[in-house]
């Protein structure tokens, strides 16, 4: 399966381990990240309108490839799975994505017409976060939480898209395992109140992206082969959790 995000650095957490993940089970993924930081769908339009050669591209996690305009890619090579999704900050702020998004999607549709689109719903920020943006949200992760979904389910009657619901799993994460209730001192899933942390928090993420695309549960154990520095009962939490998943 090739899957290709558009999108930041929020793609870039979230596709870390995707590849990696993948040789656990059934369904190889290779993925393709256009990378622009803190990109929002109106930049990427603009991008994509003008032909700008404004992209990192990434293979397999954080692999650089060169860089890179979205056209020479989307026109060019053919996908299993295309997603897109806003920049962080603007992810709960529904004026922020009209027309974009509507029209980067239709330019997608038309060069992969036989590919999935998703819509990469995101996650909320650290309750201690101090980007910001978090001030759109009034400082309050529960705020910010509600306002992403609002505007996921926008996205998902405008244009049509599935939902890789990467935001609902970290926040359920917070809010039901004592392991990454932060607010009670448990480990945060971020790394910096609003990346991903490197291990378990992007680890999550791919784990949602797997159980979306393929219908598979990550093999913890095959997974942890070679990386030391992950705690296995920490990583069976997490699939633990993602079983609970709707």
């Amino acid at each position: 399966m090739k899957v290709l995000s558009i999108g930041n650095s929020f793609s870039e957490d979230a596709g870390r381990w995707l590849h990696d993940i993948s040789l656990c089970g059934k369904t190889k993924i290779d993925t393709t990240n256009l990378m622009i930081g803190g990109c929002t769908l109106e930049t990427h339009l603009d991008c994509v309108k003008n032909k700008k050669v404004s992209y990192a591209l990434q293979g397999n996690g954080l692999e650089f490839i060169r860089n890179s305009s979205a056209n020479e890619v989307i026109e060019n090579e053919k996908f299993d799975i295309v997603t897109v999704q806003q920049a962080s900050g603007f992810s709960g702020r529904p004026q922020s994505y009209i027309p974009y998004l509507t029209e980067l999607v239709d330019y997608v549709k038309k060069h992969q017409p036989k590919a999935q689109m998703f819509f990469h719903k995101t996650w909320s920020y650290e309750i201690d976060s101090t980007h910001g943006h978090f001030a759109f949200y009034n400082n309050s992760q529960d705020e910010m939480t509600r306002r992403i979904s609002d505007c996921a389910e926008m996205v998902r009657k405008l244009t049509g898209l599935q939902i890789i619901p990467v935001g609902d799993f970290i926040q359920y994460l917070r809010e039901n395992t004592k392991e990454f209730d932060y607010k009670y001192g448990g480990i945060s899933l971020c790394r910096d109140g609003f990346h991903l942390s490197y291990d378990y928090g992007r680890f999550a993420a791919a784990a949602v992206w797997i159980k979306t695309l393929t219908g598979e549960i990550v093999n913890a154990e095959q997974f942890l082969k070679g990386k030391p520095d992950f705690d296995k009962k920490l990583l069976n939490v997490i699939v633990d959790a993602l079983k609970k998943l709707a």
